[in-house]
């Protein structure tokens, strides 16, 4: 298939666009998490709680729905885990009113996103190859950074003039038209091949059994903890970084303003950062973007109180770092794969993945609230350095990683 296939275009151009739909209430609690903390009373760990269920939404129906795709039809998947994103935002937005509610619906969000965003994935590479595949997961993974950066603003905007509720329903309306949008406009994805031996619909171990794959599945865990740690709480910090600023220079937008523009960033590192690992390797890059970024996060922290441009600047940076690896590490977990085992791949690469993302959130708040709480500053620096100390260590890895190649040659 060649690069320029208008056909390939369309596809990748569709599943953008339902990604960017589906992500509608992804960052509705996050956004909001200063208004929703200081209503409810919650502790830094309970809201840090409520920010990593979402994750564990995701990876309970991650290993189910992904590999399910190697089986049946994945527009049905991708339909199903879309209403599961209604219900979890319209939930929220109608009957959270503390702890116990939000994180059940949290939790719905997640599994949604959990059913959605791979799957997608898996439909959108079934039509594609060679080159042109590797293009389109750049892309595709490049373009949660723009549904991200949608739902922190639109979020924000709508929650800032009509209150939280109305962003959660806002959240709810999204992915119904995304669901939608696939259902009639995408072709059927491919399922397994009638001469290859069925695989019952759990059994990873030929993916692990696959050295390639595991060692793009570490890093993309490593990648999902720092990311989403911070993602968690920048709007949190940020609105921490404007009550420091003085009286005569105050910060000039507002923090979910701010949060989004650096989301932003997102798909242009994602896509030059696979650019640029198909050219100089995916482990140099990877392991150069990883290593980078954790360092960063380990003294991120304690700039809160300097000017606040400089604070924006500096997390642009970092957001920028973590995101250069992305599409990288997905595109070499899916070309190691055999074809039909690329749902199952999927599947053992996003539940751990997104596993670590369930931990970062509270990690990140428990740190928080041990070193003194969300208005010391020495806490806020231990938080993020308690998210970015597997990307810092990361040399180590690749130390580590190519002696063992060297053994084995």
């Amino acid at each position: 298939m060649s690069d320029t296939s208008r056909p390939a275009v369309r596809l990748i151009v569709l599943m953008c666009a339902a990604e960017v739909l589906s992500m509608a209430g992804f960052a509705a609690y996050t956004t909001l998490l200063p208004v929703l903390q200081r209503q409810w009373a919650l502790s830094n760990s309970e809201a840090g709680l409520i920010s990593g269920i979402f994750f564990a939404g995701y990876v309970v129906v991650t290993p189910v729905l992904t590999s399910l795709t190697d089986h049946v039809d994945a527009r049905r998947i991708y339909l199903f885990a879309c209403l599961l994103s209604f219900f979890g935002a319209a939930g929220f937005a109608f009957l959270a009113d503390g702890l116990i509610p939000a994180l059940f619906f949290q939790f719905l969000i997640g599994a949604g996103l959990g059913g959605s965003y791979m799957p997608g994935l898996k439909m959108l590479t079934d039509q594609l190859d060679g080159a042109v595949q590797s293009r389109g997961v750049a892309f595709y993974t490049a373009t949660f950074g723009i549904g991200s950066s949608a739902s922190i603003y639109l979020c924000g905007l709508i929650g800032g003039a009509f209150g939280w509720h109305s962003a959660f329903a806002f959240g709810a309306a999204g992915p119904v038209m995304a669901g939608l949008l696939v259902n009639v406009f995408m072709p059927r994805g491919r399922t397994r091949s009638a001469d290859h031996p069925r695989q019952a619909l759990l059994d990873f171990r030929p993916v692990l059994r696959n050295r390639t794959t595991l060692v793009y599945v570490a890093g993309y865990s490593a990648h999902n903890y720092e990311l989403f740690g911070q993602r968690s709480w920048m709007v949190a910090f940020l609105v921490f970084t404007a009550s420091l600023q003085p009286a005569d220079a105050p910060m000039l937008l507002s923090a979910a303003t701010l949060a989004a523009m650096i989301n932003m960033l997102g798909p242009v590192m994602s896509i030059s950062g696979n650019e640029l690992a198909l050219r100089f390797g995916r482990t140099r890059v990877i392991f150069s973007f990883m290593g980078a970024s954790g360092l960063l996060a380990c003294v991120l922290g304690y700039t809160a109180a300097l000017p606040w441009i400089f604070v924006f600047v500096l997390m642009g940076v970092h957001y920028g770092l973590m995101l250069g690896d992305s599409a990288a590490l997905t595109a070499g977990a899916i070309a190691s794969a055999h074809p039909d085992q690329r749902g199952a791949t999927m599947a053992v690469y996003s539940f751990v993945g997104f596993s670590s993302a369930f931990f970062a959130p509270l990690v990140f708040g428990v740190v928080l609230d041990l070193a003194g709480g969300n208005r010391n500053l020495i806490g806020w620096g231990l938080a993020f350095a308690s998210i970015g100390i597997f990307g810092a260590l990361s040399p180590v890895a690749r130390w580590l990683y190519r002696r063992r190649r060297l053994r084995q040659e």
